[in-house]
């Protein structure tokens, strides 16, 4: 049974979630890597990239992932927390491109709704069942970790950008909006 490595992130400037996990065919799922890259507050913003995009190499240097799925920067209120996320988000966007990864993008709504059933689950709820999908004897800490690991469970079992994504064939209806608000967007 063929499986699929996804290198999940959930971007973040202070702490950059990663997740990688193999999914087989029949979506069991199993841990290969969760971590958290971290940078310190005080350094300037290239340095805190640079960080960012030093950890993420390390990871798909050591794991070889397949695929990448990324969080979706959407807005909130908080203008420096939306361009911290975006520019993390840019940096590991950026990273598999330069590795021809194929990427993807996928909303907390989509992934929570993936993971536990119901897009508004809280942390817990998505910690709670990344643990039982990945079979683990603890909750993955912190939040950011079990979020990227969630991220690449949602995608494997979303399908891939390269089977659903330009057909539109596997895509969920979310996925589906999402592409079609993008295209009118390019016009």
């Amino acid at each position: 049974m063929a499986t699929v490595r996804v290198l999940g992130i959930d971007p973040g400037l202070t702490r950059c979630g990663v997740g990688v996990v193999d999914v087989a065919a029949d979506r069991s799922a199993v841990l290969v890597h969760v971590g958290v890259i971290r940078t310190d507050a005080d350094l300037a913003i290239e340095r805190r990239l640079a960080g960012i995009a030093s950890g993420i190499r390390e990871i798909l240097d050591l794991h070889r992932p397949d695929v990448v799925a990324v969080e979706r920067v959407f807005a909130q209120q908080n203008r420096s927390t939306v361009m911290g996320t975006a520019q993390a988000s840019g940096i590991a966007l950026m990273l598999a491109g330069e590795r021809g990864l194929p990427a993807a993008t996928h909303t907390p709504t989509e992934v929570k709704a993936a993971i536990t059933g119901y897009g508004s689950a809280d942390k817990r709820q998505v910690q709670t069942m990344v643990a039982r999908i990945l079979r683990l004897d603890a909750l993955p800490q912190p939040a950011d970790a079990a979020d990227a690991l969630a991220l690449a469970l949602c995608h494997a079992w979303r399908g891939a950008p390269q089977t659903g994504a330009a057909s539109g064939g596997s895509l969920t209806k979310a996925q589906q909006a999402w592409r079609d608000a993008e295209r009118r967007a390019r016009v």
